[in-house]
This record gives structure tokens, sequence and C-alpha cells, in this order.
């Protein structure tokens, strides 16, 4: 006869909360009754490890059997059942487990126990209108169980006709999650969560093409590796094993650079093999490609809380038992384990990095431009991995020769270190775009470092911040004379008023939607005419701006450009020369300075708005001059289009200007 009684729990009702609270995702019923039964075989090894079990203990698996038209799924394992004392206690109780006691008496046979919570096995009922449990213990003389229960607080429980050890359970699936009675939603679960549990897990049998359709063989069809690679030792891997068990975990991916194996049983449990992928587009990074076991059984691939950040680039397997998961194994919680464990990542990421840059030179050097941009990111967010990065990190120059950052300050203190002691670091971002530049540079016995990773901008500014008395400019942001200045350099002696002429002349031919800083300078009679270059810290924070990192008001800031006017260029003294012929004897005149000390408020305001007017007649003469000075025009069109900045209707007028010159050159 049943028994019948009312489960254990805290709350009238506790179903509603497990349906719709207790686990995120509906999915995770399979994995958590997957878990129950490998713990039951576990525990059955135990038993048998320790003598306390004598009997036959037979092949221990895990069955899956899905009747698609009735609708119920059973998962079957061949464990150590319960007793009715036992159901009682760990099914009826809700939320009381049986694998802490478990593991503390048999913690010397077994080392695996994937329960922790004792609510796993509710989780079936977030799909279920019905479910039921048959079970007989291992203990001599005990008797088949079966339990039942709607969903609702009452269950009953009697005898079993159950003959064989272990624990059958059955779920009869609702309607609003029929999907769940399908086989290829079990099979995709199963693949999913199960795929490297310890103990065989059976689905089905395994088919073979027959007559013009797939049919059933005899042997059974078991979706799990038990030993998966992370659990073996490095000293019996080879290579290939590594590469093969990579394209296992990821089918459409790109060969990974290196690997890491953790292994390590103090102060924590961790086991685990690491990748660094190769990175196709900077811009399109894959996160969420670590695997999160526990024992061996599937949790999630979002691992933030486990790893730093940085470290979530990374593909491959992490499995802890010592990592605490909330009752549904699907978020982490916080505890000092985590911690412990992040920090052991990092350091033996660090330690790999640090071993191949030792002895692997080349190998780190030929991969290093998948490499960079990982290397950037875990110095900028991680300033443990960073003070160790310091010893690995290379940096390569525009010719493609690697340096690591102590030998590339020896390399360069001689030619480049400025007048005031700083020594400086040149870099192009571009180096076909910033050739001109970049040559430059180089003929003065300069070296020009490439930095064209998204992150560079920031990296840069670490960089200065590390290495201390330096800092690093981009070679397009002044003249080669003033990136790295030697001495101090004499500048052009002009008027107020010249400047002012200089500064109209030019910005009336050049493009009207950015901003300009006109400046003169004496760059030597075979230096450009004009240097169009932008300042190095402006352009800077604008590219760490538009990365992100709090300034965005540098973002949000129109393109600024120096124009730098060579003063000693023979085409800026020809135009110049104009430009003085053109205004001899039109000095402006100032009306303001003219003013006696006590004139009166009406006297200065139409003294100002004489000058005024007078300095907009100058201005529109000055603007009339340069619209019909051709060599002006052509000198900043050159300018403009060395820097990619000459478009539309500006290069189409330069082109035609051009070859009116070359036809007047050549054809008279």
């Amino acid at each position: 006869m049943a028994n019948k009684g009312t489960i254990g729990v805290t709350t009238e009702n506790i179903f509603p909360v497990i349906k719709k609270f207790l686990y995120s995702d509906h999915e995770i019923f399979l994995r958590e009754l997957v878990a129950n039964a490998v713990d039951a075989d576990q525990k059955m090894k135990a038993l048998a490890a320790s003598g306390e079990f004598k009997g036959e203990l037979g092949e221990l698996d895990v069955r899956i059997v899905l009747d698609e038209d009735k609708k119920t799924l059973k998962v079957i394992d061949n464990g150590l059942g319960m007793t009715e004392e036992e159901v009682d206690k760990y099914i009826n109780q809700i939320a009381f487990s049986s694998a802490g006691e478990f593991l503390e008496k048999y913690k010397d046979q077994i080392g695996n126990i994937i329960g922790h919570f004792g609510l796993g096995f509710y989780s079936a009922f977030m799909v279920s209108k019905k479910v039921t449990i048959d079970t007989l213990s291992w203990k001599e003389g005990a008797k088949a169980v079966k339990w039942s229960c709607d969903g609702s607080p009452e269950y009953e429980m009697g005898e079993s006709s159950k003959t064989d050890r272990g624990t059958e359970i059955t779920l009869y699936i609702d309607d609003e999650d029929a999907e769940f009675a399908t086989k290829g939603r079990i099979q995709t679960l199963l693949d999913k969560y199960c795929k490297f549990m310890p103990v065989p897990v059976i689905f089905g049998k395994e088919q073979e093409w027959k007559d013009g359709k797939y049919v059933d063989t005899d042997k059974d069809n078991v979706i799990n590796k038990t030993e998966p690679l992370w659990t073996r030792k490095p000293a019996d891997l080879k290579e290939e094993d590594y590469m093969n068990f990579y394209r296992a975990l990821y089918p459409m991916q790109d060969e990974p650079l290196f690997h890491i194996h953790l292994n390590v049983d103090y102060p924590f449990h961790l086991t685990g093999i690491l990748y660094f992928p190769k990175i196709k587009d900077r811009m399109e990074l894959t996160r969420n490609k670590i695997q999160l076991y526990c024992n061996q059984m599937f949790v999630t691939d979002s691992v933030e809380n486990i790893v730093p950040d940085f470290l979530t680039l990374l593909h491959g397997v992490i499995d802890s038992p010592d990592i605490p998961l909330n009752v549904s194994r699907s978020y982490l919680q916080s505890d000092a384990n985590v911690k412990k464990i992040s920090g052991y990542i990092t350091r033996k990421v660090a330690d790999r990095l640090e071993e191949i840059f030792k002895n692997e030179r080349e190998a780190l050097e030929s991969k290093w431009d998948n490499l960079k941009l990982f290397i950037e990111y875990g110095m900028l967010s991680d300033e443990k991995f960073c003070d160790r990065a310091m010893k690995f990190c290379l940096l390569k120059n525009t010719e493609g020769k690697y340096f690591s950052i102590d030998d590339y300050k020896k390399a360069i203190e001689g030619e480049q270190t400025d007048k005031d002691k700083k020594l400086v670091f040149l870099y192009a971002t571009d180096a076909v775009a910033q050739y001109p530049f970049v040559e430059a540079a180089r003929k003065k016995g300069y070296d020009v470092l490439l930095l064209d990773c998204e992150l560079d901008a920031h990296f840069v500014n670490l960089l200065e911040t590390k290495i201390g008395d330096c800092r690093f400019a981009r070679v397009d942001s002044d003249s080669v004379d003033n990136l790295i200045p030697k001495e101090e350099k004499i500048r052009p002696e002009l008027s107020e008023q010249e400047k002012s002429d200089l500064d109209t002349v030019f910005r009336s031919v050049l493009p009207s939607e950015n901003n300009y800083y006109v400046t003169a300078e004496n760059l030597g009679e075979n230096a450009s005419p004009i240097l169009i270059t932008q300042s190095e810290f402006m352009r800077r924070y604008r590219d760490m701006s538009a990365l992100g990192g709090g300034l965005n008001f540098y973002g949000e800031m129109p393109a600024s450009y120096n124009i730098t006017v060579n003063m000693q260029n023979p085409l800026i003294l020809k135009i110049m020369g104009a430009k003085a012929e053109a205004f001899a004897g039109k000095e402006l005149a100032d009306p303001v300075a003219e003013l006696p000390k006590d004139a009166t408020e009406d006297q200065k305001k139409e003294a100002q708005a004489k000058r005024d007017e007078a300095v907009n007649a100058r201005n529109a003469e000055l603007k009339e001059f340069a619209s019909g000075n051709e060599i002006l025009k052509q000198v900043t069109d050159l300018a403009l289009l060395a820097n990619g900045m000459l478009k539309g209707k500006g290069l189409s007028d330069f082109i035609a200007r051009s070859e009116q010159v070359v036809a007047e050159a050549y054809l008279k």
C-alpha cells in the first residue's frame, strides 16, 4: 500500500518557484538529472573500492530513454540506489544533499561527486507534469521503492517492482515543454552538457545507412568521452593530441597559436587546457569560448567572474569542483577560491608566454601580430600581468623587426634622446599612409615602430608610465626636427600683422570643415613648403575616446590640424614676396591704438567698428590674393594630398591644375 505525504518544504508551494525562478533555463533539468545519476555510479565505485560493497559491480553507466509518442523521458543509472528512508530524507526533504556527507566518509576513494545542492532532482518539474522514481538500494535486504509526484507538494511512496540495483527517474513531459520529448532536442542537450561526463552516458543505438535510410544497430550510442584530454597527464600527450582536441571543440576555427595545460591540486583543484586563438579581425573579438566544467559536467561558457576579463579572449576548457555555483550551476558566486583560481590562471598564462619568449623567440615573433591585441589588453586591464608582460612584450618596427622593450630602449637611446634627455619612441599607425613621414625619420637615422592595434592609443600611455622618462610621438604629428628636438630652434621673425596675414592666406585655400592652426617655422630650403600634422596629444586622446575610456569630450571636438609653413622654402618665399608686393603701402591702420587716453565710450565703439571694417576689408583682399595665386593653391593641395585630405572638387581642381602645369612645362 502506498504511503502519502507532503514534501518537507519551507514554503506552501515550492514548485512554481522551481519552474519559473530557480533555474535560468529549463534545459538545465537534463544536466541535473544526468549529474545525479553519474554521482550514484561514482558513489558505487567508491563503495566497491573501499571494500564495503563486495558484490558484482557490473558496467556502470547512465541510460537516457525517450518515448516520443508517450512523451516520457527516463534517466536510468545502476548506481547505489536508495532505500525508503533515503528517499524520504533526500527527496521529500528538499535541499538536503547527501553529497557532502558521502564525500566526507569516502574522500579517500572518490574525488568527483558532482551533486552539491539536493535541488537538482526537482529541476525535473520545470518540464514535467509528473515525475516518478523507481529505485533499489545496493544494501543487503533492501526493498525497491516507488515515489511519484504530480507537481504539487503531495507525493505517494510505496513498493516498486524494480529488481536491479540503481535508480530510474521517469519524466512525463508537459504539453508546453513538448520540445523536450523530441530526439533531436535531447541529443543536443546531451552533446552540450554531458559529452565529457566520467561515466558512459547512453542514448539509444548507433545508426548506420542501410537501404536508403538510417537504421539502429545493436551497439549502444555512447555520447561522451569519459577521459577528456584535460584529465590526462601532459607528459602522456603530444602536440597532435592538443590540436585534435581543439578541432573537436571548435571545428570551424583556425589552428591555435599556443596552448597551456592547467593542473593544480592545492590550495584548490583545477585542471584544463587553454588555447591562444588566432585573431583574424581585431574588431570582431570572440568571447565566451572558454567552457567551464565541474567534474567533467559542462556548466557555462560565461566565465567572466572566474578569469580576468582579458583572458576571456582565450579558448579551451577549465574544470574545477571548487568553484561555487548557485543551484542552477549557471552563475558564479563571489568566493575566495574564485579569486585564487583567477590569479593562478593569469600567472600560468604569463609563465607560458615568458617561457616561449625565452626558449622559442622565433615562434613568438612569427605569431606576435595575432597575439599583440591579447597581450596589450591584458597589460591595460591587469596590473600584475602587465608587470610580467613588460619582460616578454615585443615591439615591431616598420621594417618588420621585433624587439623586447628593454632591447629597443638600448637600440634607440643614442639617436632618439632629445635636448631634455627624454627618450623619444617614434611610431606609425599605417606605414603606407604615413610613408613620407617614416622616410623623413629614417633619413635622420631614427627608427619608427609600427603600432597598428586598436588599443595602441591607450597602450602608448601605459608604456610612457611604465618605462618612465620617455614619450611616444606619432611620426606624422610634427616635422621630423620637432619630433626629437636636439637644440633650441630659431623661429622666423614675423610681426603680429604678418602672422595674421599668413593665417588668413592659408586658411582661405584649406577645406573649411576642419580647424587649423597656422604657424611659421624655419625647416630648411630643401624641406616641404607646407607640413600638415595633428597634435600628438589631441589625436591620441581622440583615438582613445573613439575606443571608449571616459574621454568622450575629445571625440566630440572637431578635427584640428597644425599647418606649418616653411619660411625657408623657395616656393613659400615667392608666395610671400608676391603678397608683400600686392600689399605694399597698404599697412593696416589701427584707429583703436590712436585713441586718446580720455576717449569716451562712444569714441571707443566707433574706433573699434572702423578697425573691424578695416580688418575685414584686408582679409577680403588677402583671400582674393590667395585665390589667384596658383603656386599657393598647388603647394597647399600637395600637402593635403600627402595626408589623404584632398577630395571631391578640390582633388578634381588639383588634377586639372597639375595637368596644365605639366603641359606648360613640356609643350613650350
